[in-house]
């Protein structure tokens, strides 16, 4: 495996791809836009997707499944929504394959199927069909479920983790007798999504409301997380919808309420996916590979020992094997890299490539002097340490390289965040690359200008508005301050 990736600086997409599949994250799936996430990622993915779904639970959401079909017609019962997905749809006309007559695999003609399928590009409409089954009193509601699926969206140009024909995510789907509890629930996800990227994956957001221009299809107003990457572009890195009476109107979702009248419920629809594992890399990655926050790395310590003799290795491994002990039992996951026939460098270089947070270098001299070298990989520094103080100083570290990575990502986004008040310093701001924070006069034909010129969009308005601003465009007063970026 070459473990040396393309530097940030000289290309940038090229050092993301590097990484990705170097460190073994992913790989290039044989339908054109497909990713195969590798085990290493996948693990990732997990950790990630634990600590979501133990928040959703504590709120009381539970979980469900829906089919990956959805009937055609469908689509069709909420206009806004069909209209935003119309174009990244995946459709099924056949239900079987026959050999023609060169031997060659084609659809059977006599297998079309009356209604065309649509292969799930979110589940909004089937899973509000079933609502209006399983509805029918107001001591239905809420109703709170979410699910962790794969979606298909038809995307012309992919980029591994970032945007794919097909990922993973989860999406939740709520119903409430009241505006306002549904409106409560959209903010309160929007909490858990700020909390979990935040305070585990070490990504410092920006968070507030949506454009209408760039809201979801079929919503009545779209909070999101933004994410500054590495290159100082934006990722939306989740969103909360509220959907207002839109999806159960259309498709008839009604309750008897307390005053015996029938009513239509409110909804709303939440997601992140495994675009969280591309803004992770670009976060946090350097020039070695990735640097993962201890929180969801796969690995937070790896062991590697130095040894020429077996014997050697015997008797290193009962040196670290308290560590190791005490490390399972209080939760925190220590690899010891016993693999023969590589060298201490080859699996230096692998485990920084992969981002483990903290390195145990232990050789025969080590033992003498009852000492261990600790290597972080999250500034590069290396320390010894004695062994009797190994536990207390690695779960120390481990803290500390969690607070360090994302104070690190922080400070990058503070300086690379901008005020402007001037329409051309605003363009060489987003020209350079940056968030720019401005005012707004909430035209849309103002935002779609500022678009087609910079490229640049609206990437939420934050949810603080004490600024009296005027737009940096037209130079009227502003209705908003808010935040522009390029972005992924």
């Amino acid at each position: 495996m070459s473990k040396s990736v393309t530097p940030k600086s000289k290309d940038y997409s090229k050092w993301y791809t590097d990484v990705i599949t170097k460190a073994e994250l992913a790989d290039y799936g044989p339908v054109k836009g497909t990713m195969i996430i590798r085990p290493y990622g996948f693990k990732i993915w997990e950790n990630i997707k634990n600590i979501f779904d133990l928040e959703f639970k504590k709120t009381g959401h539970t979980n469900a499944y829906f089919p990956l079909f959805i009937p055609k017609s469908f689509l069709n019962k909420e206009a806004e929504h069909v209209e935003g997905f119309a174009k990244e749809c995946a459709i099924v006309t056949h239900s079987r394959l026959t050999a023609d007559d060169d031997g060659s695999l084609t659809p059977d003609p006599n297998s079309k199927l009356e209604e065309e399928v649509i292969v799930r590009p979110t589940s909004e409409t089937i899973i509000w069909s079933m609502y209006k089954k399983w509805i029918k009193s107001h001591r239905d509601l809420p109703l709170l479920i979410n699910q962790w699926a794969n979606v298909v969206r038809w995307e012309m140009r992919t980029r591994l983790f970032l945007r794919t024909s097909e990922f993973l995510w989860q999406e939740g789907h709520t119903a409430h007798a009241t505006e306002k509890e549904a409106i409560d629930e959209t903010h309160k996800i929007l909490n858990i999504y700020q909390n979990v990227v935040e305070n585990f994956m070490g990504i410092p957001l920006t968070v507030g409301r949506k454009s209408d221009s760039e809201k979801f299809a079929g919503a009545v107003e779209t909070f999101s997380i933004e994410a500054m990457m590495g290159d100082k572009k934006a990722l939306q890195a989740g969103t909360s919808h509220y959907l207002g009476q839109n999806f159960s109107k259309a498709f008839d979702v009604k309750f008897q309420d307390s005053d015996n009248k029938e009513k239509h419920v409110y909804a709303t629809s939440w997601g992140v996916s495994t675009r969280l594992i591309g803004a992770l890399i670009m976060v946090h990655g350097d020039d070695k590979g990735l640097r993962l926050p201890p929180k969801i790395a796969p690995i937070q310590i790896v062991i590697v020992p130095i040894y020429k003799s077996d014997n050697d290795l015997e008797i290193i491994t009962e040196y670290v094997s308290p560590i190791v002990n005490y490390m399972k039992q209080n939760n925190i996951s220590c690899y010891f890299d016993t693999r023969d026939k590589l060298s201490p460098g080859f699996k230096f270089n692998e485990w920084e490539m992969k981002g483990v947070p903290l390195r145990i270098e232990v050789g025969m001299r080590d033992l003498n002097s009852k000492i261990l070298t600790i290597a972080r990989r999250d500034n590069n520094e290396k320390s010894t340490v004695k062994i009797d103080d190994a536990n207390k100083l690695l779960v120390n570290n481990l803290n500390d390289i969690q607070k360090c990575l994302y104070n690190e990502a922080l400070n990058f986004k503070n300086q690379n965040t901008f005020q402007a008040d001037d329409y051309n310093e605003f363009k060489k701001i987003i020209s350079d690359g940056g968030f720019v924070e401005c005012g707004w006069d909430g035209n849309e034909e103002t935002e779609t200008k500022i678009k087609s010129e910079t490229n640049a969009t609206i990437r939420c308005i934050p949810f603080n508005q004490e600024k009296k601003l005027k737009c940096i465009y037209t130079q009227n007063p502003a209705k908003y301050t808010v935040v522009f970026a390029k972005a992924y």
